[in-house]
């Protein structure tokens, strides 16, 4: 506990066992970090995960071994896609029985090696003093380089134990500084571009980059297009900013194709990077990542910048605005009525394939705040946020990356909120995905988590189902639910729960999100075609 207190922790979430109730027996005599117990381990290292998106610091979730090990390894799945930091803190049996596969209570044969494909750094500890320096160093290894998830496992017999300890002291993260050289020639490229252009992921809004990010667009005059995870990075209402892209979708499919020199800064260049999103020769490639193995993989770099993004931005803004004193040569930025027309041109294509879910997002934009934080689940309308919400403020949309984890949309809300308490937060979730967590609507309640959940129910898995009316001709098995009312449920939890039509959510939203405790707000919709469901332009 001192440990964690040390390295600023305020809060931890978990489920108690067993193993790890020595761990739950020290909060009794602390009042400056708080455990907030959920019903599913899984949600606890959700909320880890949600308050550090939203706070930049790491989230902390405390779990016995075994099944509860389990259990949490999908939600630091989604962690690790996202590049968040979270400390997962477990238990282990007793040290006599680690390996012996003599079937002890919760005994998970390599329990490292179920977490290790999902940390950036795992530890077991042995001795009762490697325990401040086993949480130091998973404090370290999230908060330089690339902030990923780590595990720290302790036996209960070393927790039951006494023994001496020294404390590490806390060590400040240190940023890394790009290479002055290649960013010479980054910048000589970029100033010399007729057409330049900016992939802007989630490791600028990781490393609070955004300013660095919009005043380099504007010393070059280039359009910048963000993936889904770093919707934000610009505000959206930027003159230069297209929007995020997603699965090859987005005004980016426009201005991509255009551009002869692209810098990708903090993005793994993956889902979007299809159709005519893809960089092609002769367009030469700038990346720009903290991870130096993400310059090379997929799109290999023509320049490759290792550095922490805002030390990385701001370097190249002042060495393109020193070139630009000292080259006398005109360049042509991209002219206003051009990203204008590719905004047109991806309005039309909205409107064409998704008009009802653009009345819905639209209608919530006009009632929310921009400090809203908007948790985009694994259903239709969130997917469609992602080209049609508009974000002016950093960390205020979030989504699951790759590991696309149904379930985690209402779970991870929760964390947000504790990290955010002053600021609205709105989770978009289906009625499949919301059933994952549904037990942790006591836990909101318990603590007054005032996340406004909005339900859209179309009683199916609706992308499989669309996926088997497109795709398999009609062949429709397995993908059709039977579900409660959710308005009657939330209510038997002690929660607010209504149910509207599409178009009353701008009401319902506007009555309950500044309310204290958590709403439930459920939407009926007809199953309709996800944005990765649609063949994106090739030519």
């Amino acid at each position: 506990m001192q440990a964690l207190r040390n390295e600023g922790v305020d809060v931890v979430f978990g489920l108690p066992g067993v193993q790890i109730m020595s761990i739950y027996d020290a909060f009794y005599d602390r009042s400056d970090i708080s455990i907030m117990t959920v019903r599913h381990e899984q949600t606890a290292a959700y909320m880890a995960d949600g308050y550090a998106r939203v706070t930049g610091r790491p989230g902390v979730a405390v779990v016995a071994p075994g099944p509860g090990v389990q259990n949490a390894s999908a939600a630091l799945g989604t962690a690790y896609a996202s590049s968040s930091p979270v400390l997962l803190l477990t238990g282990q049996v007793e040290r006599s029985e680690i390996g012996t596969d003599c079937g002890a209570l919760h005994e998970l044969n390599d329990q490292l090696g179920i977490v290790r494909p999902v940390t950036k750094w795992c530890y077991r500890v042995m001795e009762s003093g490697e325990i401040p320096v086993a949480l130091n160093e998973a404090m370290r290894q999230m908060q330089n380089g690339r902030p990923r998830p780590t595990e720290v496992e302790i036996p209960p017999d070393l927790l039951d134990a006494e023994g001496d300890a020294t404390f590490v002291s806390r060590t400040p993260a240190s940023p890394m500084a790009p290479d002055p050289a290649q960013v010479r020639r980054a910048a000589g490229l970029l100033r010399g571009a007729r057409k330049p252009f900016i992939w802007a992921g989630g490791g600028v809004l990781i490393a609070d980059a955004s300013r660095e990010l919009t005043t380099l667009a504007e010393a070059l005059g280039a359009p910048v297009a963000t993936t889904a995870e770093g919707k934000g990075a610009i505000p959206e209402d930027h003159p230069l900013a297209l929007g995020a892209a997603y699965y090859g979708h987005g005004a980016s499919s426009w201005a991509a194709p255009k551009a002869d020199v692209i810098l990708a800064v903090g993005t793994r260049l993956t889902d979007q990077m299809t159709g005519l999103n893809a960089p092609r020769k002769p367009q030469k490639l700038i990346r720009l990542d903290v991870d130096p193995n993400m310059v090379e993989k997929l799109y290999p770099a023509d320049i490759g910048i290792v550095a922490d993004a805002r030390l990385g931005l701001e370097a190249l803004r002042e060495e393109v605005q020193k070139e630009g004193r000292s080259d006398r040569r005109l360049r042509v930025p991209w002219p206003k009525e051009e990203i204008d027309d590719m905004r047109a041109l991806q309005e039309g294509w909205l409107q064409e394939k998704a008009p009802d879910q653009c009345r819905i997002i639209r209608s919530m934009q006009r009632v929310l705040s921009d400090d809203t934080v908007i948790v985009a689940g694994l259903t239709n309308v969130a997917y469609w946020s992602y080209f049609d919400y508009k974000v002016s403020r950093p960390r205020s949309f979030i989504t699951a990356s790759y590991f696309a984890t149904l379930g985690y949309g209402f779970p991870l809300a929760l964390g947000v909120k504790v990290g955010a308490p002053e600021r609205p937060v709105v989770a978009l979730v289906g009625d499949g995905g919301f059933m994952y967590a549904l037990p942790d609507l006591a836990t909101a309640v318990k603590y007054g988590i005032a996340v406004v959940t909005v339900v859209f129910v179309d009683n199916a898995f609706g992308a499989s189902k669309d996926d088997q009316r497109t795709r398999f001709g009609g062949r429709m098995v397995g993908t059709d639910l039977h579900n409660p009312s959710f308005t009657e449920v939330a209510r038997v939890f002690g929660a607010r729960g209504m149910r509207v039509e599409p178009e009353r959510l701008d009401a319902a939203l506007q009555e309950t999100v500044e309310l204290k405790g958590p709403t439930v707000i459920e939407v009926p919709i007809p199953t309709w075609t996800p944005p990765f469901q649609i063949s994106p332009r090739l030519s």
